[in-house]
């Protein structure tokens, strides 16, 4: 019997060799890696700029308050997501409001989203499920047609002049729609760098924005820069400088930055990533060819019609006119066979925290229905040929028996 992990990290030489020259250089903190890979990602996205965090929870939360979002203020984001999503709107003091899927998919349900939109809107949260990018030409539509309705509070707010997009892009690090990568489709994206992301520095994550004309770049990064240090206004790395000592504190921020260690590894895992990637759509190809015809329906990862290409993070199988208690014991015996999988998602509303909040999964249906019968199968770049026919031999068999 094979033992198949979900999905462990592709490390190997490079990253190791990467990170030992961190240590031995004497900065382990920020400093010249970090914004090393800052600029490469940037570059790689085709947007404007990066700055690194240590998670893609604090990316999304910096950015809520960069943009000035606050108690009172209302974000749009989807019931069918991972909690990061909601929580960081609940951690600015904001109001997380949920959309529903579409129909038959995990998706937010485009055309309810103007109906969400009213005056205290201040940002919508697209999220690239399975590194699928979303329809940014849609939401864009809806949050355009209430321009009218938008009432911003501060500059940044004023310089948009509607509702923000915000995508959390936590999945979707390499993905593309309409020849744009992910990084420059929404206003601002948010990734994750956790060790079961496509790229990993262990923990990690970037948030990217798209150029704008009135938008100003560096004081956009140095507005980051404060909020994810403590409000200094010098890094470790400047004050090193001679003379350097001395800096002044702005505001009473917060710590999430990320380490040249984390970034060591970023940089090793960037010049491999599209070998990565490529073994992620060799896979995704021989599981759709071995699942083809049975009662099952599959994320769908690319389409030339509607120009885009996922990341290949995670292969989301349906069984079709199936439970819940159907599902989990599906999993159960691919789990006896030493195959681990995972649900994504079970969605916000039936969790506790945001039950309390009120929430209630009787309020999306459409969520409900792609949860309840959804399972996720391993898939990963270091998955050999023969791992992956196990996979799918034992996938097989637990749904037929």
């Amino acid at each position: 019997m094979m033992k198949i992990p979900f999905s462990p990290p592709d490390i190997g030489e490079d990253e190791i060799n990467e990170v030992v020259d961190t240590l031995r250089s004497g900065w382990i903190t920020t400093g010249p890696k970090t914004k090393r890979f800052e600029n490469q990602l940037a570059a790689f996205c085709m947007s404007d700029r990066a700055v690194c965090f240590d998670s893609c929870t604090a990316a999304l939360e910096m950015t809520l308050r960069l943009l000035g979002v606050k108690k009172g203020d209302e974000v749009i984001v989807p019931a069918y997501t991972y909690t990061a999503t909601a929580s960081a709107v609940c951690h600015v003091g904001a109001k997380p409001v949920m959309i529903d899927c579409a129909p038959h998919s995990i998706q937010m349900d485009y055309e309810k989203l103007p109906y969400l939109i009213n005056t205290h809107t201040k940002a919508v949260i697209p999220v690239d499920l399975g590194g699928v990018p979303c329809d940014y030409d849609k939401v864009y539509e809806a949050v355009n047609s209430k321009r009218s309705q938008f009432i911003p509070s501060g500059t940044l707010q004023e310089l948009f002049g509607r509702v923000v997009v915000l995508a959390d892009g936590a999945h979707s690090l390499g993905a593309r729609r309409n020849y744009l990568k992910t990084g420059a489709l929404a206003d601002f994206t948010a990734f994750s760098f956790h060790a079961v992301k496509n790229l990993t520095t262990g923990e990690g994550g970037a948030v990217t924005w798209k150029k704008h004309s009135e938008l100003n770049s560096d004081e956009i990064y140095r507005q980051f820069m404060l909020l994810s240090l403590h409000g200094q206004t010098k890094d470790a790395l400047t004050k090193t400088q001679l003379g350097g000592w001395e800096y002044d504190i702005v505001g009473p921020y917060f710590k999430c930055n990320m380490t040249d260690i984390m970034a060591s590894i970023g940089l090793a895992q960037l010049k491999r990533f599209p070998d990565m990637l490529r073994r992620r759509r060799k896979l995704i190809e021989y599981y759709n060819r071995e699942l083809s015809g049975l009662s099952v329906s599959v994320l769908q990862h690319y389409s030339e019609k509607e120009h885009f290409a996922s990341s290949g993070h995670l292969y989301l199988v349906k069984l079709l006119w199936q439970d819940e208690e159907y599902r989990n014991n599906v999993i159960r015996k691919l789990a006896a066979n030493g195959v681990a999988t995972n649900v994504h998602y079970k969605p916000l509303p039936m969790m506790t925290a945001y039950r309390r909040m009120g929430y209630d999964i009787k309020d999306f249906p459409n969520a409900y229905e792609m949860y309840k019968n959804e399972i996720t199968l391993p898939l990963y770049s270091r998955l050999t040929d023969e791992e992956a026919q196990y996979v799918m031999e034992c996938f097989k068999k637990a749904i037929k028996d």
